[in-house]
């Protein structure tokens, strides 16, 4: 099964696809999507959107994993960060994905095994899942790598008795 894993933005939006077979692990690709200060918001949300519609056209993953969107400090990038993470929902529901959102702690859960782990100890954990040599960048990269890994960990028993489906056009 492939699966895409997002880090919500509006300035980077991290994208990771795994391929996942048998308990098993193999990054596909991993990147950014990013957009410019400065330029019209809704520009930059059309940059998401474009962004994102490509990277399910390229690797024809059949799940989403994105990250809940959780309110801390900056009401003004909350907002904003909502608006990106409707259009990724957008490309998503058009290509027909399975979309599964999880929250941080979710996250820091499935790949570390604890709960309170820290970004450095999450981002470590995912290197090694997945065999990488070194940390992806930047670190919106990673942790839509590790959103996929919860996917993976959280789908488990669904992914036992998984059955390919064919993928289609867009």
């Amino acid at each position: 099964m492939r699966i895409l894993g997002i880090d919500p933005g509006y300035a980077i939006v991290g994208w990771g696809v795994l391929e996942y077979q048998g308990n098993r692990f193999a990054p596909v690709d991993f990147g950014a999507i990013t957009t410019e200060a400065g330029v019209p918001f809704e520009q930059r949300l059309k940059t998401v959107y474009d962004g994102v519609r490509g990277v399910i056209e390229q690797y024809r993953p059949e799940a989403l994993a994105i990250e809940q969107l959780f309110y801390q400090h900056n009401q003004t990038t909350v907002i904003g960060v909502a608006e990106a993470r409707g259009v990724i929902l957008l490309a998503a529901a058009e290509a027909g994905l399975t979309i599964c959102e999880y929250t941080p702690m979710q996250v820091k859960i499935a790949v570390t095994g604890y709960g309170k782990a820290v970004k450095k100890q999450v981002q470590e954990m995912t290197r090694i899942l997945l065999h990488l040599e070194k940390i992806p960048k930047p670190d919106d990269t990673a942790d839509a790598l590790a959103m996929a890994i919860t996917y993976c960990h959280s789908s488990h028993n669904r992914l036992q008795n998984y059955q390919p489906r064919s993928i289609g056009p867009i």
